[in-house]
């Protein structure tokens, strides 16, 4: 069976738009280089970050894992959608207009953790939960046990593999987009120029639900 090409690029897309998005790290990263002056700082800050994340879209995909092997995926896809939907709406009514930086001295361990909440929080993971669906592929429900065992082995592949390239992808959105602020603006710019990603997010939330939707039909 050749799967389709579709989940990847979802996975691909949404790494860049999370590591586009300032809540998810590199404007946190970015002011820790800021502050002491060093850019090398906004680097280090940036693998820990990334981390936590990864770890959020890992356990979703975990879940996702565990949800094709005790109900259908049809099932899954319609609880997906709605618990997307659910949260959308809440993020849309309940966004915040200006993130609030304040003079901080963080460890990397303590970047992780707080990227992993942050994540997960926000939904990240929950978020990609249609994408890594079409990753896992959804024959599993009607292969016998050995072919069960051999799909879950597989698609426990193909989550690595996808998680892998969704971290790459922000790292490499965030790096950019930290470094060309860094270069050229400094935080300045953000107080004249912010775009609202909370209520972006919340979009992107809705949106991933219609998309859970189709995917269901």
């Amino acid at each position: 069976m050749i799967v389709s090409i579709a989940p990847w690029l979802a996975m691909l897309g949404f790494g860049a738009f999370h590591g586009l998005n300032p809540g998810m790290g590199w404007l946190f990263a970015l002011s820790l280089g800021l502050q002491q002056q060093r850019e090398r700082v906004i680097w280090l800050s940036l693998l820990p970050i990334a981390a936590g994340h990864a770890l959020a879209i890992a356990l979703a995909a975990l879940l996702v894992l565990f949800g094709t092997k005790v109900i259908s995926v049809p099932t899954l896809q319609w609880l997906t959608a709605g618990v997307l939907l659910a949260f959308g709406l809440y993020k849309l009514f309940n966004y915040y207009r200006h993130p609030r930086w304040v003079g901080m001295k963080v460890g990397m361990g303590d970047l992780f953790l707080w990227s992993f909440l942050m994540a997960t929080a926000h939904g990240a993971g929950l978020m990609v939960v249609p994408a890594l669906i079409g990753v896992a592929g959804g024959d599993a429900g009607h292969a016998g046990h050995g072919e069960h065992a051999s799909h879950l082995g597989a698609s426990g592949l193909n989550m690595l593999l996808a998680v892998s390239l969704h971290t790459g992808a922000m790292l490499l959105v965030m790096g950019a987009t930290a470094w060309i602020v860094y270069r050229k603006f400094g935080l300045a710019i953000l107080r004249r120029h912010w775009i609202n990603f909370d209520l972006i997010w919340a979009i992107a939330l809705l949106i991933a639900a219609a998309v859970a939707v189709v995917m269901a039909l």
